[in-house]
């Protein structure tokens, strides 16, 4: 007797994706406590892994390399912290004369308008100075929160460390559950595949690092050149918002543009900075990145933009810089199983016409 196969409608099919992708999504947003740090402790895991494995290499346990290449992370972090927050202590100190030059501003915007247009806009009295620098200390001074508030929480901050180790501790363990997985492939390739994805997430972030230090560097000497205070403190600020696509690159030339218009008395200099940031961002996007972070990622524009998206909705900003790793990591991962590589080919840039001949040949 002949077994018929179920054939499943492809509506059905549509309708079964979209209610995983609900589920996901519901429970990405519901956790974000737990796997916000369960994420980055796996990328800082992942970046941590190579000392690792040169402490292994010189007789060090398992237990104690994991341990001693956690500290020395914890440590440049909370010095990168330290930093931060001092940069944001100097530059609240300097907004005393921020209120009456934008007031001014605000004045003569108003006489303008009457002037031309005969219409009075009510901005011509000016903001309450005292409480522009209230607020910005008070936004200042609540740092540590925001950064409470950007990993889930208290106790994001307390499982970070702890993921961090335990996938240091486990990683071979975990890649044997992947080997595992796929018991259809060789055990050697699925292995391979994933030290090359490992060393695909290493390359990027450690890229990553690399394009915003020297983005730091170029942007604090052009603010120092142009005479605008707290340069290092722009400079690092826009730097770090560089990691996010797209959208960093503009927010990080914002405050130095605004800074510069506040306190400087011609409008050359937030007009300088607009352009210097401009410049260095085309060097940036056309130089810097594709030689130093590569193909490392491979995403095309439209998934990336898409997953922007989606991460800055169910995780904010912390969503928006996690996205693009895990997105790569999926691509990596579909690419492992013909049953998943038309979402791999999706996730991935299309081919050139010149790749594929050296492919063929």
């Amino acid at each position: 007797m002949n077994e018929q196969k179920l054939v499943i409608p492809s509506y059905i099919k549509a309708l079964l994706v979209l209610m995983l992708i609900i589920t996901i999504v519901y429970i990405l947003i519901i956790g974000k406590s737990l796997l916000v740090p369960l994420f980055l402790g796996g990328f800082i895991a992942i970046l941590l892994t190579p000392i690792g494995n040169w402490l292994e290499g010189k007789k060090v346990s398992r237990v104690l390399s994991a341990l001693i290449s956690l500290i020395s992370g914890l440590i440049i972090l909370l010095g990168f912290l330290t930093f931060i927050i001092l940069q944001v202590a100097s530059f609240t100190k300097d907004l005393e004369n921020v209120g009456d030059k934008l007031n001014k501003y605000l004045s003569d915007f108003d006489s303008w308008v009457l002037e031309n247009f005969q219409v009075e806009t009510g901005v011509g009295q000016g903001i309450d100075q005292e409480y522009i620098i209230e607020l910005l200390q008070s936004n200042s001074s609540n740092l540590a929160e925001s950064i409470l508030n950007t990993v889930g929480s208290l106790s994001g901050i307390v499982l970070l460390p702890v993921f961090t180790f335990f996938f240091l501790l486990y990683r071979d363990h975990l890649t044997d559950f992947i080997v595992q997985l796929f018991k259809e492939k060789k055990q050697a390739h699925i292995k391979s595949e994933i030290r090359e994805l490992r060393k695909l997430v290493q390359n990027y972030i450690i890229g990553i690092f690399k394009v915003m230090a020297i983005l730091a560097v170029l942007n604090v000497a052009i603010l120092l050149g142009l005479g605008i205070k707290h340069a290092v403190f722009f400079a690092v600020f826009a730097a770090l918002l560089n990691i996010i696509p797209y959208l960093g690159p503009v927010l990080g030339a914002v405050l130095p543009t605004i800074f510069a218009f506040l306190t400087k008395d011609s409008l050359f200099y937030p007009a300088a900075v607009v352009v210097a940031f401009l410049i260095i961002q085309l060097i940036e996007s056309n130089f810097l990145t594709p030689k130093i972070v590569g193909n490392n990622v491979n995403l095309n524009a439209f998934i990336t933009f898409i997953g922007l998206l989606v991460g800055a909705s169910i995780w904010g900003v912390i969503g928006m810089i996690l996205i693009i790793p895990t997105l790569a990591v999926l691509r990596k991962i579909f690419e492992l199983s013909e049953a998943t590589n038309p979402y791999a080919f999706l996730f991935g840039e299309e081919k050139s016409n010149e790749d594929v001949d050296k492919q063929l040949d």
